[in-house]
């Protein structure tokens, strides 16, 4: 097996894909997804400290065992309460939440029709769950149509991305919900990069699955699925991820709390990212700079070749800008992702794009 090993990750060098976790340096980081710049708030970490003052720092078991505790609880019917659904469930991160939710909800007889570009956790649930995977071209709800007409099953799932977490480009919701209640199929929405940032005016009846990552906007980690009161009681009874794994932090549930709060009272933040946003947006095209459409906090720089993209991502490391490389299989080719936050302010965004502009 070494020997196996040595010689795939060798295979991976040659190919300009390997991947090196880096220590973040000080300086302006444009590869963070923290938004509304949350997780460094003075707030927050007054809320973390205090959660863990009251109620410890480790959950000491899985929900159904010794893990569920009061914060849990509260987050959990604070967020139901503001995305407008009947109840929500807490998961340890976003990648268990999908899997959890496909492995709970689908089987072998089962179909799930995903967008060619979802999350790797949104397919990876649905080989877990051994249902049919149908991949629709990326944001088309006509080729999604023309699949659900050729394949039936009594259960079937529409499964996509709000924003596309690459990109930033946006699911066509109100054609899935059509979809969805054409075919009589539950429509799955992971609102992972939008919630906090991007409208979501859907109902329950219209995306009856909402998962909410809590990496990004939020400022921490975690995730909260929303939906039914049967929807959730069948996630606590049957699904393996929730039943087996160690419950949140009871003190990062106390200071995801807390963020939930300020996402509502503070919109100067996603008021401050929108400004940012659009700057950005103005300034690289009157520059030439060929980002793709986005009018998200993602804002993406196709380069192509893998050697290429890296070696612009270490000289912006170098002039203390951390912008990391996106390629392949994150990506069909090598790019740039830039990620904007309330944090940042103009002259920085500028410094951004002419150091950009010098390397290309």
């Amino acid at each position: 097996m070494h020997a196996l090993i040595k010689k795939r990750l060798h295979a991976h060098r040659l190919k300009h894909l390997f991947r090196e976790r880096k220590i973040r340096p000080q300086g302006l980081c444009f590869s963070s997804n923290d938004y509304l710049g949350l997780a460094q708030d003075p707030q927050m970490i007054a809320a973390f400290c205090e959660g863990a003052y009251r109620h410890g720092i480790g959950s000491t078991g899985s929900a159904l065992v010794s893990g569920y505790s009061k914060p849990h609880r509260t987050l959990e019917s604070a967020f139901a309460d503001h995305v407008g659904r009947d109840r929500a469930l807490l998961f340890s991160n976003g990648y268990m939440a999908n899997a959890a939710i496909l492995q709970a909800l689908l089987g072998k007889q089962d179909i799930a029709f995903q967008d060619k570009l979802n999350h790797a956790s949104l397919l990876d649930g649905t080989k877990l769950s051994g249902a049919q995977l149908k991949r629709y071209r990326h944001l088309d709800a006509a080729h999604l149509n023309e699949l659900l007409e050729a394949h039936d099953s009594e259960n079937k799932v529409i499964i996509s991305d709000h924003v596309f977490s690459m990109g930033g480009d946006l699911a066509p919701i109100p054609a899935l919900i059509q979809c969805a209640h054409q075919h009589a199929a539950t429509l799955i929405i992971d609102d992972a990069h939008g919630f906090g940032v991007v409208d979501f005016p859907y109902s329950q009846s219209e995306v009856p699955i909402l998962v909410c990552p809590l990496g990004k906007a939020f400022g921490g980690s975690g995730a909260l699925v929303a939906g039914s009161h049967d929807l959730i009681e069948a996630l606590v009874q049957f699904s393996r991820p929730y039943l087996f794994s160690t419950a949140l932090s009871p003190a990062l549930a106390h200071a995801l709390h807390c963020a939930l709060k300020l996402i509502q009272t503070e919109p100067w933040r996603r008021e401050k990212l929108h400004t940012n946003i659009a700057y950005f947006k103005q300034l690289s095209t009157k520059m030439g700079l060929p980002f793709t459409p986005s009018i998200t906090g993602i804002q993406m720089l196709p380069i192509g070749d893998n050697e290429k993209a890296e070696a612009i991502s270490q000289s912006l490391i170098k002039r203390r800008l951390f912008v990391r490389a996106i390629r392949p299989p994150s990506v069909p080719e090598a790019a740039l992702r830039i990620t904007l936050s309330s944090r940042h302010e103009a002259p920085e965004i500028a410094f951004l794009l002419r150091e950009i502009e010098a390397l290309l």
